[in-house]
């Protein structure tokens, strides 16, 4: 089996996507939630699963493809936390902690995607600029 070395966005999104699965089973389990059940464990393990293919993108356009889904299914998990702690369905605790896990992973994956696309901060554009 090929050996990768280890990649904190993959590690990262699928232990988020193992915390809701986790969460998905609760809502069906405890709370008799189906419907926003679904919609977050669509999303949210959609986040790990595109993260995942990128790993074997065949072009950059392809890999930035990838992560870019999983930037917007990120985006997604965030408002569905949201709305499962509005419902009442998970307390402050749990609201807090996967909206932490859910922005750390949309940082990772907004940086990841603008390097990749060549995008650099104002001061390292000017640095390159400068050098022939």
């Amino acid at each position: 089996m090929l050996k990768r070395k280890e990649n904190i966005i993959l590690t990262k999104t699928d232990a988020f996507s193992d915390r809701i699965v986790r969460l998905a089973r609760y809502l069906q389990v405890e709370k008799h939630e189906r419907i926003l059940r679904d919609q977050i464990l669509r999303s949210g393990t959609s986040i790990a699963a595109n993260t995942a293919e990128s790993r074997n993108a065949q072009s950059r356009a392809d890999f930035i493809s990838k992560l870019s889904i999983a930037l917007k299914e990120a985006d997604e998990t965030q408002m569905w936390i949201k709305k499962l702690y509005v419902g009442n369905y998970i307390n402050e605790k749990g609201y807090e902690s996967l909206t932490q896990d859910v922005v750390e992973i949309i940082k990772i994956l907004t940086s990841i995607i603008k390097t990749s696309k060549g995008l650099q901060s104002p001061s390292a554009s000017n640095r390159d600029s400068s050098n022939p």
